[in-house]
């Protein structure tokens, strides 16, 4: 395993793009003003603390590209990877936008890579801080030619497990199609100016039988109002989000959960919950469904399967 150690001085990318053999970065503290794609496989990469390790950039969806297009959302990350079982510990990463309302979605972190662990790192944004691949087939057919086919596709399924994580945002700010875990995490809804918010937004095809689950995470406020975020939306038909052990604030909504705008995706999204400590008594929208004591256990167990492949 080779070893590097590196400061904001050095010119991340460029080293990133010379990797080719299992490796472990270790970032010294400071602001990393880079925008980053990570190609390598088996890589790691470390921060000195995620309070002052900080990689962050700027982009944002109605940004004009050198193409002659806009940015749109899935060109805007701060840091996308590509590679497969990278690790990011003990960092953040971050997008500087703050205006979606003006600028549009400015992702944070995009992984677009089959299998991905992250632990103890923030994730800073405001309007879809975080994607989680691989995209819906709809997309992957409207994006050829316009994302490169190393973000865009690739067979298989995807696995992304997050532990210990913060991660900060106001509008679908964790959406996509992994299978994607969230264990003792802070999910945290800022204000952005807008009156409603939505925590996550999958998108599953109906045969991802996962789908997102969040297990023992706080679900806060740093400024959003009282009553004003739903837990989910359906991004697509048959998106499935379910919530375990979770402990969930006051601003979010009594309901739950939202269908989408005009949709109908109420009548095939996969929305669950089990054992809710609310600060409120809520009161959840029909089509959801409060899961059994059998079921969540299955769930629960199959995250700790999962896990043993990241933490060996």
């Amino acid at each position: 395993m080779k070893t590097l150690r590196l400061t904001p001085k050095d010119d991340l990318q460029y080293i990133l793009n010379r990797i080719c053999e299992p490796t472990t970065i270790y970032l010294a503290a400071g602001e990393y003003n880079q925008k980053i794609e990570i190609t390598a496989n088996d890589l790691t990469v470390i921060g000195e603390d995620r309070e002052t390790t900080v990689i962050t950039y700027d982009d944002y969806a109605r940004k004009m590209h050198s193409d002659g297009n806009e940015y749109n959302t899935f060109r805007t990350y701060t840091v996308c990877v590509t590679g497969e079982r990278v690790r990011l510990e003990n960092l953040t990463v971050k997008n500087s936008n703050t205006d979606p309302k003006t600028v549009g979605q400015c992702v944070a972190l995009s992984v677009n890579a089959k299998n991905f662990y992250a632990k103890n790192i923030d994730l800073k944004s405001t309007q879809d801080t975080l994607f989680l691949y691989p995209f819906p087939d709809d997309l992957v057919v409207r994006y050829r030619g316009f994302i490169p086919q190393n973000q865009l596709y690739t067979e298989g399924r995807a696995t992304h497990i997050f532990e210990d994580c913060r991660i900060y945002g106001t509008v679908d700010f964790i959406f996509g199609c992994a299978e994607a875990y969230f264990k003792n995490c802070k999910i945290i809804s800022i204000d952005d100016g807008r009156d409603t918010g939505f925590i996550a937004a999958p998108a599953h095809p109906l045969a991802e039988d996962s789908g997102f689950t969040f297990l023992d995470c706080d679900i806060l406020s740093e400024g959003a109002k009282q009553a004003t975020i739903f837990l989910a939306r359906p991004w697509r038909d048959f998106g499935k989000c379910v919530f375990i052990n979770c402990r969930v604030g006051e601003h979010i909504r009594r309901e739950l959960f939202d269908k989408w705008n005009d949709t109908e995706r109420d009548k095939t999204a996969r929305f669950g919950y089990y054992n809710l400590d609310c600060s409120f008594t809520p009161a959840p929208v029909e089509w959801s469904k409060e899961l059994s004591v059998a079921y969540a256990k299955k769930i629960i167990a199959r995250f700790e399967e999962k896990i043993k492949d990241y933490i060996k």
